[in-house]
């Protein structure tokens, strides 16, 4: 099988799972494939939105339920935690509609949401907004950048299944690098 045939087969459930929490690589990459004729736009765009509202109420209610224990348990999330209520009772709406584009406070935003007053439906609306607009503006920049590489690369069309595994690897050990650079700080 090869790399079109995989990402025909499993591109969107990997962008679900991969927005459930910062999925701005895997979007990124998704609309990458979406210009090279992988993924439909308009599908790869609503399944991100939907995978980035799921994790984001997940964290929401997290934080309602469980917020004290979790930040009792995990030390190392409560500084941005309290960075993040900080900024919810200046800004509540304006940070919820921001929030998924706050990168590296992508998990910690919707628990301190959860731990704050802000009513639930509130969130969840101003959520849905917020995915609204950010899976079509990251997914879409995806699918600029390969328009992009196409255009100046006439050799792109014999080396792009390279190209996308060879960004698939450098955002991972940038992400692997810069979360186990989070975990010693």
């Amino acid at each position: 099988m090869d790399i079109a045939a995989l990402i025909a087969q499993y591109g969107y459930a990997m962008v679900f799972l991969g927005t459930l929490f910062e999925g701005e690589s895997v979007l990124l990459l998704a609309g990458y494939a979406a210009h090279l004729g992988y993924l439909d736009f308009v599908v790869l765009t609503g399944v991100a939105g939907l995978g980035a509202l799921t994790g984001d109420q997940f964290f929401f209610w997290l934080g309602r339920r469980h917020g004290t224990i979790l930040l009792r348990r995990r030390p190392a999330l409560h500084g941005k935690v309290q960075r993040a209520l900080d900024l919810i009772q200046k800004h509540p709406a304006g940070i919820i509609l921001a929030m998924r584009f706050m990168w590296g406070l992508r998990i910690a935003l919707p628990v301190a949401v959860g731990l704050s007053k802000v009513n639930r439906w509130h969130f969840f609306w101003l959520n849905l907004a917020s995915a609204a607009l950010w899976a079509p503006l990251v997914g879409g920049t995806g699918y600029l950048f390969g328009a992009l590489l196409s255009r100046h690369l006439a050799v792109l069309h014999r080396v792009e299944h390279w190209v996308m595994l060879g960004l698939v690897a450098t955002l991972l050990i940038l992400r692997g690098y810069l979360h186990s650079r989070h975990i010693r700080s």
